[in-house]
């Protein structure tokens, strides 16, 4: 399998379990929870992906430049994401900007 399609089915797998499992599975409703399962999930693909191609000097292009495995694992993730993370927050009310001037009721 060409190395930029396994760094975009691992973030796709990732995604899929977040959003289909560990979301869904532990309710998760806030946006400091989001962050932090979100973090733990690209550190493991960063892991698995340095595992796979680091110390090997791919080039992986992302249009308009060439990069290294970890800059297009985290802006594929991230442009993956976008579509994902925007749907579950309209979904479940949870604010992506929220304004810190209104109390927040989690008191």
């Amino acid at each position: 399998m060409d190395h930029h399609l396994t760094i975009l089915a691992l973030n796709a797998g990732l995604l899929l379990l977040a959003y289909l499992v560990i979301y869904p599975g532990f309710r998760v409703r806030n946006l400091g929870q989001m962050i932090v399962i979100d973090i733990g999930l690209t550190g493991f693909a960063l892991f698995v992906a340095w595992w796979l191609y680091g110390g090997q000097g791919l080039s992986f292009s992302l249009i308009l430049f060439d990069t290294n495995w970890a800059v297009f694992l985290i802006v594929t993730m991230l442009a993956m994401e976008w579509a994902l993370f925007s749907n579950y927050c309209k979904r479940h009310g949870i604010e992506m900007f929220p304004d810190p001037a209104r109390p927040s009721g989690d008191d």
